[in-house]
């Protein structure tokens, strides 16, 4: 007689699995990264292929000859790691950086404490810090993009160089002059930083494009809208007290919604299954501490950007979070 598992009720299905939630991402995120291989060429395209096959590769490894278990790398979790971590650096970035990122976020931050649904920290956002600290020079190195036919028509080391809007910022407010001062000589508009032709990483080049994705996996309910707007609403807020208090030396709302990779983060890094909280009211938590960690280091840190530090900070503080904020237990008004 074959053998049946018999479990307690209640007994759900929902028409989903983990491999279609992560192809879902894994989709909503190739407009940001066809943005990025349009506009910065060759290089870029490279960037991503070595980082993506990096971390496949490296999980199959760990797991078949490591941890002796079948191989994980149909999920797609690994290629969104790749993708995540190839957009989180400059494209002038040498494609071996990427392949030492790959190590520390996939062997390190992920398959150490297990594999996925294990991990406490955001594997894409540690080996992007990870690499920021250890090689700073090439983290930094932000290249404005060109025209088309400019970044497939010359190698990277062609490509113009130049500081991110928030880099200016800062650099300008510790020179002395005034955040009009600054607009007025770098030409910042609202409608620039939506498209975006300014330095920074490569997925942070069209915020448009990203915002795009954010619908996608609404729409395919995928994430759920607390954490994104919860940082984007704390961030607001926090700013727009500062601007009304000094406008001169604090930018405002949009500035810092538009700039840096809050969209990127907030996203596809913050709302991460495994390292946020599980019910709605952890999730604003979560946000808002995102949000005001991230002001905090982009106005008064060393730092001009400061949302990977915060939702590093933030996930370790998942666990608390989860404790004290529950879900409503089945069968529960």
């Amino acid at each position: 007689m074959a053998s049946r598992i018999v479990s307690p009720n209640p007994h759900l299905h929902a028409a989903v699995s983990t491999r279609s939630l992560m192809r879902d991402v894994v989709i909503a995120l190739l407009p940001a990264t066809a943005v990025s291989i349009v506009f910065y060429g060759w290089h870029e395209l490279l960037l991503v292929a070595v980082s993506v096959a990096s971390c496949v590769l490296l999980e199959w490894a760990i797991t078949r000859y490591l941890l002796k278990k079948p191989s994980t790398i149909g999920d797609f979790s690994a290629v969104i790691t790749g993708l995540l971590l190839a957009l989180n650096v400059p494209s002038t970035c040498p494609w071996w950086v990427l392949a030492i990122g790959a190590v520390v976020a996939i062997g390190v931050a992920k398959m150490t404490f297990g594999g996925l649904g294990q991990n406490v920290f955001n594997p894409a956002i540690t080996g992007r810090v990870f690499l920021l600290i250890s090689f700073p020079a090439y983290m930094t190195n932000w290249a404005v993009p060109g025209s088309i036919g400019e970044a497939w028509g010359s190698s990277v080391v062609d490509a113009v160089s130049g500081a991110t809007p928030l880099g200016i910022v800062k650099e300008g407010l510790a020179s002395g002059m005034t955040l009009d001062e600054i607009y007025a000589d770098n030409g910042f508009s609202y409608l620039e930083m939506l498209y975006s032709n300014l330095g920074g990483s490569a997925g942070e080049l069209c915020v448009a494009a990203l915002l795009l994705g954010f619908v996608y996996l609404l729409v395919r309910r995928v994430i759920k809208p607390h954490i994104t707007l919860s940082i984007w609403a704390s961030m607001f807020v926090f700013a727009g007290i500062f601007y009304l208090i000094d406008p001169s030396h604090f930018t405002d709302p949009v500035f810092n919604l538009l700039t840096g990779g809050v969209m990127l983060g907030s996203i596809y890094m913050a709302t991460d299954y495994v390292t946020s909280p599980m019910s709605r009211s952890g999730m604003v938590v979560y946000g808002v501490g995102i949000g005001i960690i991230t002001m905090l280091i982009r106005y008064f840190g060393a730092y001009p950007e400061g949302i990977s530090f915060a939702i590093l900070i933030m996930n370790a503080f998942v666990p608390i979070i989860n404790r004290f904020c529950h879900n409503k237990k089945y069968g529960r008004a």
